[in-house]
């Protein structure tokens, strides 16, 4: 899955990611970034994500741009 983050506190670890199909906010598991590259995260910043048993979002990964279904740039 896929979405944008809305919020982020980085000292107690809690946020909110929005999902870019359905609009849905999932709060983070306390273990979203586990194995992570990311030690903190930015409103706005977009990003991939699974939802454990609790629907909680985890596993939080940058996505690439082919990840991402980012429109390719024209050329100049």
């Amino acid at each position: 899955m896929q979405g944008v983050i809305q919020s982020y506190d980085p000292a107690t670890g809690d946020g909110v990611v929005m999902d870019d199909v359905s609009f849905v906010e999932y709060e983070l598991a306390q273990d979203a970034l586990a194995g992570s590259i990311f030690r903190m995260l930015r409103q706005g910043q977009r990003v991939l994500y699974s939802l454990d048993d609790s629907g909680l979002a985890t596993h939080i990964q940058l996505g690439s741009e082919v990840d991402m279904d980012t429109p390719e740039l024209l050329p100049d």
